[in-house]
């Protein structure tokens, strides 16, 4: 039986008892991503698109720190989009669909947080290069794997090594610049190779 992103998945997993990623943490990982972001693009963001984005917390927290920053999030949800898409610019994509988007848009963010542990093999490996291909600057890919301990939602959880992503990020021309955070190749050719992880 396919999970159901619906409300009462959000209510469980956000805001009830069993509550993961608590709002100070979210703008914790936010301003990170944020300020590594523009110490590589030398600049201040200017846009961010959001893949899997759920309720969109993202947009809340990049708002607040940048206040003219235009925000898109994608989710194949219908609760998150119905709840969310006027106010929060939600609109309706998933991971492996993002090359049939027609998004010509580049961003100076991409996210996907707490999304890719929960797809098929296949779906990555589609869906990441038309996501590079989006970037700008940098890209936040949060993501759980076997070496890891994970508290919350594991329904469905693919538990891969964490050396299958990096193998994938890489191969798709992602490096490594910080926690979850990765810059495709232009911006990694005009970096020091201690800017880099």
């Amino acid at each position: 039986m396919p999970k159901k992103y619906d409300e009462a998945y959000f209510d469980r997993w956000y805001r009830g008892r069993a509550r993961i990623g608590a709002e100070p943490d979210v703008r914790r990982k936010v301003a990170m991503a944020v300020s590594i972001a523009e110490f590589f693009l030398r600049r201040t963001i200017r846009n961010a698109i959001d893949i899997g984005c759920g309720e969109a917390p993202w947009f809340v927290h990049l708002r607040d720190l940048r206040p003219k920053v235009r925000y898109v999030g994608y989710d194949p949800g219908d609760y998150a989009v119905a709840e969310f898409g006027a106010s929060r610019n939600v609109r309706r994509g998933a991971f492996g669909d993002v090359g049939s988007l027609k998004i010509r848009e580049r961003f100076d963010l991409v996210i996907c947080a707490d999304v890719l542990h929960y797809l098929q093999d296949d779906e990555i490996v589609r869906g990441l290069p038309a996501l590079v291909r989006l970037m700008r600057g940098a890209a936040f890919l949060e993501v759980l794997t076997r070496e890891d301990d994970v508290v919350g939602d594991t329904v469905g959880l693919m538990r891969r090594p964490a050396s299958w992503y990096r193998d994938v990020f890489s191969s798709a021309g992602l490096t490594a610049v910080g926690p979850y955070t990765w810059i495709g190749e232009s911006l990694a050719d005009n970096s020091t190779s201690l800017e880099k992880a």
